[in-house]
Parts: structure tokens; sequence; C-alpha cells
């Protein structure tokens, strides 16, 4: 079982949207251009795209301090049924990949008392990011299961490119509309959870 965190899991897309504008605004950069980047992308991917070079470690230190910020003391929440699912999963079965950094995740997981598994695939963990398969399969190997056998749980349509390209089973949940790809579509996590504990059974 492999699982995206934001969108996903954790309700932080809101917090998201206000960390990438105000790191636009200190730029002189377009909040929502900078935000429809950042949705497909990593972050030092994002702000690379839209400054030069000598301006992108400060730049990207400064997007990392708004989201730290944002992680002790932000409004976020897990995604009903979450929790349930989690414990639920068998320890060493599962894996978190995700766009976004170790530290913040375990940091949202523990303000939300999610369990952490031992395998989390973050930005730093690999060269490329979604929607190149490289994050799925590194957690494939990580857990030593072929990728044929794995479930991925996404929200994205990066995300789900990412899994389908991956040789991965991919669902989607928490949108009315399904990314382009995906095997199932549930519109919210909750609907897809008894599924899910099925599927790992």
């Amino acid at each position: 079982m492999l699982f995206d965190v934001d969108g996903t899991l954790v309700d932080a897309v809101a917090n998201q949207r206000r960390i990438w504008a105000r790191w636009a605004d200190l730029f002189g950069l377009d909040g929502e251009q900078v935000y429809a980047l950042a949705l497909r992308s990593r972050p030092a991917e994002t702000v690379a795209r839209f400054l030069p070079h000598q301006e992108r470690a400060e730049a990207l230190e400064q997007f990392q301090r708004l989201e730290d910020d944002d992680v002790r003391g932000g409004d976020y929440r897990a995604f009903a049924g979450a929790g349930r699912l989690l414990r639920d999963m068998e320890a060493g079965s599962w894996a978190l990949v995700t766009a976004n950094l170790r530290r913040r995740v375990e940091g949202r997981f523990r303000r939300l008392k999610l369990p952490i598994p031992p395998v989390i695939v973050d930005a730093e963990s690999t060269t490329r990011g979604k929607p190149h398969p490289e994050p799925y399969l590194a957690a494939a190997t990580a857990l030593q299961v072929d990728p044929a056998r794995c479930l991925v749980i996404e929200d994205s349509d990066s995300g789900v490119s990412a899994g389908i390209a991956a040789g991965m089973t991919v669902w989607s949940v928490n949108s009315s509309i399904p990314p382009s790809g995906s095997h199932r579509h549930f519109p919210a996590l909750a609907d897809a959870t008894a599924d899910i504990i099925r599927f790992v059974g």
C-alpha cells in the first residue's frame, strides 16, 4: 500500500495555497500561477521555474520556513477514515510517497495522531518527482515488493500518472471528477477504506 499524503490523507490543500501565495508575494510573482505549477511539482522545481539561479537557494529556504511554521501552528486535519485505515495496515506493508519533506509529514502526522510508517519517500529521496514513476518505484523497493503488487492511493493527476507509469494499481480519492487514468475512483477517502482493506487482505 502506497499512499500520497497532502490531499489524500491530510487535508492541507488550503494551507498549501496560502503558503505559496505568501511566498509568491515576497518575490513579486502571481500566486495563482505559482500554485498551479506547485500542484504538479516539488518545491525546488517550482522555485526554479520562476526565479533566476542566484535567487533560488534563499527563495527555497524561505518557502521551507513558511511551511515549517504551518506544520507547527497551521489549521489542517486528516481526511475522514485516514486514522482507521492506517491503523489497520500491517506493519511493513505500507509507505508514504510525498512531494513534501519527511520532517513535515512526520510533524503533521504527530499533531493529527496518525501512525508513521518506517518508509517515507519524500522530495529529497529521489532525483525525479511525480509524475515520474521514480518515487513510487523507490517505495516498492524499500518495502521489497514487486511494483505490480502495489496499490497506490492518490488525489492528483501527476500522482496517478506516476503510479500508472510504475506499473501499479492506482485508485484516486477526494474529488468529484476522477484524475485521468485511475483504475478506480472514490469521491472521498472514507468511501474507499473498506475496499482498500479488502485489497490488502
